[in-house]
């Protein structure tokens, strides 16, 4: 009997000694784990200590290097951004920021569109719309201009790819023009928001769209408050009604007069509705004013981002132009770009829109109302919420004369 006790005590001592031995691989397997937790953990901090670094070193090589023109070139690039406005910030004042900026921009001129340049066939496009020219008594009597190809196709659109050394793109060139009009959201305000390009297309059901002004960006940018260039007070005409601005207020206008002439020049905003606009927001700078390239100081050839654009040939022709930018493919254009693509293709008068991740251009089906996304954005929370776009109705739905 006593044996027998002994072997029961020896099997309940093997047992603890099972047990005591995976509870000590347990506890190894877990110390194992958490040290490959740290080594990673220690191997990422690395990593990001060195790409901070790594940013910091190229800024400040930018910033105080021997080359004060890469310098001035990254501010511009950056500054045209919402969110890499940061990166030139870091190290300088804003008066050397601002200095920069004004050094290297397009000239502004005090022009205002000739509409009498623009003859649109087989339409009754004349002259005799300007209020403000004593000397603008009409032409051809008052009968319709049918200068050009005798087949010419009023409603015929064109979407050419356009590709550059640091750029790709496309170019949409609507021949009746009164079929491009603003997009707008129900409502401005503070307390109201924008609608994306996309969303305003298929609200339209117009057949294209691009993004068109500026408007109040908080950080992520509502679309509530439309404004112009740096953040300048917004105007908005659509179908002839004043929806946001001032009529007192001068504004640097991109507007559409009821024959289908692309306006631009400064104007007050009852100016514009004297002038016949129908269509309108403001933006810039202008690029092509009267057939006459407007010049370029500095070094913008090299602020290289996603750009929108909005000219006019002297047929009427209508012109939208997007540019991708921040892509592997597409970097982004220059002002000096736009200018010399435009130019290529015929504008007469041509503007630059609010780019950047608010740049894209929209195409909607034939038979349905079912829009794409057809160019890169570079937006990384999606559309953007937008306080106006320019969309392309569809020959139905064009106004008539």
């Amino acid at each position: 009997m006593a044996y027998e006790r002994d072997n029961v005590n020896n099997t309940r001592n093997t047992g603890n000694y099972k047990n005591s031995k995976s509870g000590g691989k347990n506890t190894s397997v877990g110390r194992k784990v958490g040290k490959i937790f740290g080594r990673v953990g220690i191997v990422l901090l690395t990593v990001v200590i060195i790409l901070v670094v790594t940013l910091v070193g190229v800024l400040m090589v930018l910033y105080y290097g021997p080359s004060p023109s890469a310098r001035d070139r990254f501010v511009l690039t950056v500054t045209e951004t919402s969110a890499g406005g940061i990166l030139a910030t870091w190290f300088l004042p804003k008066s050397t920021i601002e200095e920069i900026r004004a050094a290297n921009v397009v000239t502004e001129t005090e022009d205002i569109t000739d509409v009498g340049m623009i003859k649109i066939p087989g339409s009754s496009t004349q002259k005799g719309t300007d209020p403000e020219d004593p000397d603008d008594h009409g032409s051809d009597h008052g009968q319709p201009v049918t200068d050009g190809p005798s087949e010419y196709d009023i409603n015929g659109i064109e979407l050419i790819d356009i590709v550059g050394k640091t750029y790709r793109g496309k170019l949409l060139i609507v021949n009746n023009p009164k079929r491009v009009f603003i997009g707008t959201p129900p409502a401005y305000g503070e307390d109201k928001k924008g609608v994306s390009t996309i969303n305003m297309v298929k609200e339209a059901n117009a057949l294209y769209g691009i993004n068109g002004g500026g408007f109040y960006d908080t950080g992520s940018g509502n679309g509530g408050v439309p404004t112009g260039r740096d953040n300048s007070p917004g105007i908005v005409i659509s179908r002839g009604k004043l929806m946001w601005g001032s009529k007192r207020e001068t504004y640097e206008l991109i507007g559409i007069n009821k024959d289908g002439i692309l306006v631009l020049g400064k104007m007050t905003g009852q100016q514009a509705l004297d002038r016949g606009i129908v269509e309108a927001l403001n933006f810039g700078p202008y690029l092509i004013v009267n057939g006459e390239p407007c010049a370029v100081q500095g070094y913008t050839e090299s602020s290289l981002n996603p750009r929108s654009v909005i000219g006019q040939r002297n047929d009427g022709a209508m012109m939208l132009l997007t540019i991708d930018g921040r892509q592997p493919t597409s970097i982004g254009a220059s002002y000096e770009d736009l200018i010399e693509i435009m130019m290529r293709y015929g504008a007469v008068n041509a503007a630059n829109l609010d780019g950047g991740s608010s740049t894209y251009m929209v195409q909607n089906a034939e038979d349905r109302n079912d829009p794409q996304i057809i160019t890169q954005t570079a937006s990384l929370y999606g559309p953007r919420r937008m306080a106006t776009a320019i969309l392309v109705a569809r020959v139905e739905d064009t106004p008539e004369d």
